[in-house]
C-alpha cells in the first residue's frame, strides 16, 4: 500500500477547502469593490477627526 493515497475523506476536505477559498476571495472582492467606490466618491464623506462639519452648521441669516 503507498503511502500517499488519497482516501475519500481528503477528497471532500480539498472540494469544501477549494469552496472556502472561493467564497473568502469573493468576499475580499466585494469589500475590495466597495472601499473603491467610497473613495471614487471622496466629496461625499465626512471623516470624525474632530472638525466641524460644514454640513451641520447652520446657514448664516438664516431664521429658523
Amino acid at each position: 500500500m503507498p503511502l500517499n493515497a488519497e482516501h475519500e475523506i481528503h477528497r471532500r476536505r480539498k472540494s469544501r477547502n477549494v469552496g472556502l477559498a472561493v467564497v473568502l476571495v469573493a468576499f475580499i472582492a466585494l469589500v475590495f469593490g466597495l472601499t473603491v467606490v467610497k473613495v471614487q466618491q471622496g466629496d461625499m464623506m465626512e471623516a470624525f477627526d474632530h472638525q466641524p462639519r460644514v454640513s451641520e452648521l447652520p446657514v448664516e441669516g438664516a431664521r429658523e
